[in-house]
């Protein structure tokens, strides 16, 4: 609900996509500073205490937002500012909770738990927006706001209430610099034959794809014509095809060919988001949304659960830290590149081009398939069972 109020915010304030691009940015952009360090201060600390405190700093943020907007004093330099601290707090709280799956049900369970916590995000992707869009519409972007403050409050309190395996809670204790894990993390994902090109793969996916997603308000305005009302239909199409798309994945309960999942996903993305662009019909638009949410899903899914499956409990964090690093930082990226051609060329050409990057994205991953199958698809590294 936050994000695409924002988002709104951002464009009521302005009318400028660059604007709208530059406020996802900052939200997005924190994860290249802080994720890697956010994983080994992960690896390192109380898992649970940690998301404790990020996620009320998460509704700390969410208040401000919101009496600065109800005061009528926010202005768009101010609304970058705290959407850089949202962002900062997110890429420690991302890793964080992430961590904690392995130690809250059996191993064997792995693959389906990360499908089911997946599938809980994009079915909030589906009811916030659908709530969010007629409450902007009649009363504005405060109250959309706030919902957040509130839902991350009640978050922060009951996260204490998790029971967690000890070996999941913390992953190892303080030997080195903090410094020194970070690079530790970065050149053991680097060097993975399986982690590494599935880990840039995803990184490059998001780049040229996910932008689309992060400034929809200038699409639906320029492109289709519309107003908050069909921002929040196209945003609730992301999340329906996200969800019944994450409904099959997880349904898999295997590693067997997700490796082949992630990679061709892409291709259905790229062509979905070309027809999101190309005209505009918005009914076509909408099945187009749905398409691009299910695509991404699966992919996004696909990814987590093997990285999950390959990470040493004492380097999840910081595998998972490189994840959000990716799905934050890269489509900030790709967010502000459109904003900025968007005032130039039109948000149709840049976005074509974009759709035609991935597509020869794909044909590289095709080539990457069976090394990351076999690196990546075998026995899970040992961890202790819970309970």
């Amino acid at each position: 609900m936050q994000r695409i109020a924002v988002a709104w915010l951002a464009w009521e304030l302005t009318g400028s996509a660059l604007w709208v691009g530059l406020v996802a940015f900052a939200d997005l952009a924190p994860a290249v500073i802080f994720s890697p360090i956010a994983g080994a201060v992960a690896d390192r600390a109380d898992r649970v205490r940690l998301a404790t405190l990020t996620q009320s700093l998460t509704a700390l943020q969410a208040t401000i937002v919101a009496t600065l907007t109800w005061a009528g004093v926010m202005q768009i330099e101010l609304l970058i500012a705290l959407e850089f601290c949202a962002g900062t707090v997110a890429s420690f709280t991302q890793p964080t909770r992430q961590s904690l799956l392995p130690g809250l049900i059996p191993l064997s369970d792995l693959p389906a738990a990360v499908a089911a916590n997946s599938l809980c995000f994009n079915l909030a992707r589906f009811i916030g927006p659908a709530l969010a869009g007629p409450i902007i519409a009649v009363a504005g972007v405060v109250p959309a706001i706030a919902c957040n403050a509130i839902a991350f409050t009640i978050a922060a309190a009951t996260m204490p209430l998790l029971n967690v395996a000890p070996a999941a809670r913390r992953g190892h204790p303080a030997t080195a610099s903090l410094f020194a894990d970070v690079r530790e993390g970065l050149t053991y994902a680097w060097r993975h034959p399986g982690l590494g090109p599935l880990l840039l793969y995803a990184a490059l996916t998001c780049l040229f794809l996910r932008g689309v997603q992060e400034i929809l308000p200038p699409f639906v305005d320029r492109v289709f014509g519309r107003g908050a009302q069909s921002l929040a239909m196209l945003t609730a199409c992301f999340g329906i095809g996200a969800l019944l798309a994450g409904l099959v994945v997880a349904g898999r309960g295997r590693l067997e060919g997700t490796t082949r999942l992630a990679i061709w996903s892409v291709g259905v993305q790229a062509v979905a988001t070309a027809g999101f662009v190309a005209t505009s019909w918005f009914p076509f638009g909408l099945l187009c949304a749905a398409l691009i949410g299910a695509s991404a899903s699966t992919q996004g899914i696909s990814v987590q659960v093997l990285a999950q499956s390959a990470s040493t409990p004492e380097m999840r964090g910081r595998i998972l830290s490189l994840w959000g690093l990716i799905t934050r930082a890269f489509p900030a990226l790709g967010a502000l590149s459109l904003g900025a051609s968007g005032e130039a060329f039109g948000l149709r050409l840049p976005t074509l081009a974009a759709s035609l990057l991935a597509l020869g994205l794909m044909v590289w991953g095709l080539g990457k398939q069976k090394q990351i199958a076999a690196a990546l698809e075998g026995p899970a590294p040992p961890l202790r069972e819970h309970g």
